[in-house]
């Protein structure tokens, strides 16, 4: 068997893999990503000068960084120190918290799109424009109302508001991409610029705070925010955005699974070509899944702007491009999703407890974070690949056009 044979049938091993398979594999790829980062620190402690009292021995020979120390701060340290006694919710694992709520959306918005054999790279300009119409939405409402009644109305209006401008954000390359053939992937990145340019041109002008210095909206009163809850309000998170989250992967889970659309979503990302000869409106399903991909990035901008900063401000960080990576963590799956942006939550907070626990160097820490998502991501990134290519993994059924499926001898039969 050659080479190439070999490499084949692994990645139909990988491509045929059941869930319990998959989550063992990454799992080993955890450790295997610890143990390589582990050996790393020691060689990098190795390679710097400090005194005999800094150094920690490990096989006879000192080291100036600790391993053990480095990722006990990097994971449990992003937990807010569960087995230390004095846990509390709020601090570090609060932050933990809210990139995870975060990432649950721009991670959904991503995989969507991939579902439906689209790679979108432009959830992070919808979460830009979700978030400016969100900042303006909100102040033109809170006008209108205040106290209690304000939070339960305002909450819902900022996340529909987000959702809507973003999903028509999103629409835009549906609609390039359906109706002009162009390259979504083009596309989808010059239109990040562009809401980027023209929310920091705003910004800086029409919509400017006149009293901050900083490029902004006029600040969120605090009835138009997430309230803290369990939290305190300085930690920036807030548990109804979570419930909100986790909402947000029961419905899309139930959306691509259960129901007609979702069914034409999935069939339009495995096998486009036998999905419109069945009847699937291939141009309708593209526009509509980059509009509901980027209302989903829209409502991670909303989330953003009335959770986090309480206004808009122009250098929103890369939630969206982070989501292209929990989407491939999460194998397009949404339960997926929710796990992967845990992770990646925790990596987050944790490189920013490492940094300020120890004497790593921030680069290090960067490595370290990148070894951990790579290793993690790579099977599922091979089985992705696999299921694109000619004789990986099992065949899947071809459908009748009355809705039954063929079988090996060309038959039809009714499901």
């Amino acid at each position: 068997m050659s080479a190439a044979d070999r490499a084949r049938k692994a990645l139909s091993r990988l491509v045929d893999a059941s869930a319990t398979e998959r989550i063992l594999i990454s799992t080993a790829a955890l450790v295997l990503s610890v143990l390589i980062g582990a050996v790393l620190v020691l060689v990098a402690g190795r390679m710097t000068t400090c005194t005999a009292g800094e150094a920690v021995y490990y096989f006879g020979t000192g080291f100036c960084y600790d391993p053990v120390v480095v990722f006990d701060r990097l994971f449990l340290g992003a937990l807010g120190d569960p087995l230390s006694g004095s846990w509390s919710p709020n601090g570090q694992f609060a932050v933990t918290l809210r990139e995870t709520t975060l990432l649950i959306f721009t991670g959904l918005s991503v995989a969507l799109a991939f579902r439906t054999g689209i790679f979108n790279i432009g959830t992070q300009g919808q979460m830009v424009v979700g978030a400016l119409a969100t900042a303006l939405g909100v102040l033109w409402a809170s006008s209108l109302v205040s106290g209690v009644v304000g939070t339960v109305v305002l909450i819902p209006f900022g996340l529909l508001v987000g959702g809507v401008f973003g999903g028509l954000y999103g629409a835009v390359p549906g609609l390039l991409k359906a109706y002009a053939d162009a390259n979504e992937v083009i596309t989808t990145i010059m239109l990040n610029f562009i809401a980027t340019g023209v929310a920091l041109y705003l910004v800086s002008g029409v919509f400017k705070d006149p009293e901050s210095a900083a490029n902004q909206t006029v600040p969120l009163p605090e009835f138009a925010q997430f309230p803290a809850l369990l939290f305190g309000g300085r930690q920036d998170f807030s548990l109804v955005a979570l419930a909100f989250g986790l909402l947000a992967i029961g419905g899309l889970y139930y959306v691509l699974e259960h129901t007609a659309f979702g069914y034409d979503i999935r069939t339009s990302g495995v096998q486009p070509e036998a999905a419109e000869y069945g009847g699937v409106d291939a141009k309708r399903t593209v526009v509509a899944s980059l509009t509901l991909s980027g209302a989903l990035g829209g409502i991670a901008g909303a989330m953003y702007v009335m959770m986090v900063l309480g206004t808009f401000q122009t250098g929103i960080p890369s939630y969206g491009f982070d989501g292209i990576t929990v989407s491939i963590l999460a194998g397009n799956n949404p339960l997926g999703v929710g796990v992967a942006a845990l992770l990646f939550g925790v990596l987050k907070s944790g490189t920013t407890v490492v940094q300020f626990a120890t004497d790593v160097p921030p680069q290090l820490v960067g490595v370290l974070r990148g070894l951990i998502i790579l290793f993690v991501a790579m099977p599922e990134f091979f089985r992705l690949l696999g299921r694109g290519l000619p004789g990986a993994g099992s065949k899947p059924e071809a459908v009748a056009t009355d809705g039954g499926t063929v079988t090996e001898s060309g038959g039809e039969t009714d499901e």
